[in-house]
């Protein structure tokens, strides 16, 4: 049997072959093992083999002593928000975020509500590697207590960051696609609380997708025209665990993940000024933004670990990554979809103008993407041979290799989990970003 893809904050695999109840059953008591006192939070989405991995977690759990506050059925960044407000030591969310219905995976979450950092998630990996595992007498098992109301605390806060009373005036036709994920929960309780006449695509989280989980253009062509139909003023739709964002405007167009931070960051500094954090592999507009309005902007390794990070280290108003995830300090420090409705909505709201409108305002770049086959102990000659080919550009070794130039920039990653390279490049065109492609692409083979 293969082992799981493990990052820093998680892991996950195809169920029944990578990932089976005995392998999460050792993660959560590694995970546990690492923890200060206190009870566990345990959510999952939609997907079927959730309820299984979510008895394999529970049961670990109670062998190990700990209370689990289970949330049932819940998205990823409510979770964040529940272990705050239960004073929990920690939780798990068992997703498998935007891969296919055959995958599952468990998210850990320290007592501070965010995804644990690196120095945390090696811990337990190493707990998990050794093969210990903590478990109680019967006197000291621990035991499973329901949530009766997952939803509210998380809604409060989002609700508490918006002019609630000037949406609702509004009324927008908002489509939220769920995609039978565990994000149409919060989605329809909050979007109805903004006032809206909302129609939800995929509302039920029994994991059967409407289309594939990604929301890229490409999986969401029949959203877009779902979107015209319903006469929407914004379509929103969400990966099966809520914590990615991507826009569909008023007519079909899709606006995209990287545009949803940039749309979010821009009403955000209006209304608050200081640094802003988003990750190296992600669009420039959010650089461009923080010089339009005069504030620090800084960036981190890929991965919203590593986001968050530098978000508390630099004091950041804002952050997130490109791929449809704000991260809002005033909710919680994970990347939220449901931030990003209410602070799109807003927008709206607070300029009068149309979601297309606000895009087109926004820095027009193209982004283009490629991977290839490379093994890890071939990267440090071809990166050194990649700058030596791009001699203008400035050179930051970060996470792997960014280039940067005036109007431009190409990263060159190492994949964690295959050996493959990842090339990133972002520029006016999209001539100009796949010349950047295929520069590296030549270097790499």
């Amino acid at each position: 049997m293969s082992e799981p893809i493990i990052s820093v904050s998680g892991l996950r695999g195809i169920v029944g072959e990578s990932l089976t109840p005995e392998v999460a059953m050792r993660y959560a008591a590694a995970f546990a093992a690492t923890l200060p006192p206190g009870p566990i939070v345990v959510s999952r989405d939609g997907r079927a083999s959730g309820p299984m991995l979510a008895a394999a977690v529970h049961a670990s759990l109670i062998a190990a002593g700990r209370t689990v506050l289970d949330a049932g059925i819940a998205d990823t960044p409510t979770l964040g928000v529940l272990v705050r407000t239960s004073k929990a030591a920690g939780g798990v969310q068992i997703s498998a975020s935007h891969n296919p219905p055959q995958y599952n995976g468990l998210k850990l979450f320290s007592g501070e509500g965010r995804v644990i950092p690196a120095a945390a998630g090696k811990l337990v990996l190493e707990r998990y590697r050794s093969g210990l595992r903590g478990l109680d007498s019967h006197e000291q098992l621990g035991r499973v207590e329901p949530i009766q109301d997952t939803c509210a605390a998380h809604e409060r806060l989002i609700l508490s960051s918006v002019d609630v009373a000037a949406i609702k005036a509004r009324r927008f036709r908002v489509l939220l696609d769920s995609n039978a994920g565990s994000g149409s929960i919060l989605g329809r309780r909050l979007l109805e609380s903004l006032g809206c006449d909302v129609t939800l695509v995929g509302g039920e989280p029994t994991g059967q997708f409407l289309h594939p989980p990604e929301p890229t253009a490409e999986n969401l062509a029949d959203v877009r025209q779902q979107v015209v139909d319903a006469r929407a003023d914004v379509g929103f739709c969400q990966d099966p665990d809520a914590d990615r964002l991507a826009v569909i405007d008023e007519n079909g167009r899709y606006i995209g993940e990287e545009y949803t931070l940039a749309l979010c960051l821009d009403h955000a500094l209006r209304e608050r000024k200081g640094p802003v954090v988003t990750n190296c592999a992600s669009s420039r507009m959010s650089e461009d933004l923080a010089a339009k309005y005069g504030v620090p902007f800084h960036r981190s390794a890929v991965g919203e670990a590593n986001v968050v990070d530098k978000m508390l280290e630099v004091g950041a108003v804002f952050g997130g990554e490109g791929n449809g995830g704000p991260i809002d300090p005033c909710v919680g420090y994970v990347r939220d979809s449901f931030v990003g409705m209410a602070l799109i909505l807003a927008a709206m709201t607070s300029r009068g103008k149309k979601v297309s409108e606000l895009a087109d305002e926004l820095p027009r770049y193209e982004i283009r993407k490629a991977s290839v086959q490379l093994a890890s102990d071939k990267l440090p000659a071809a990166f050194a041979a990649i700058q030596r080919q791009f001699a203008d550009a400035r050179p930051d070794r970060l996470d792997g290799l960014r280039l940067d130039w005036p109007d431009r920039w190409v990263i060159i990653r190492g994949s964690n989990t295959e050996p493959i390279v990842r090339i990133i490049a972002e520029a006016p065109t999209p001539q100009a970003a796949d010349e950047l492609i295929g520069g590296c692409e030549e270097l790499l083979r």
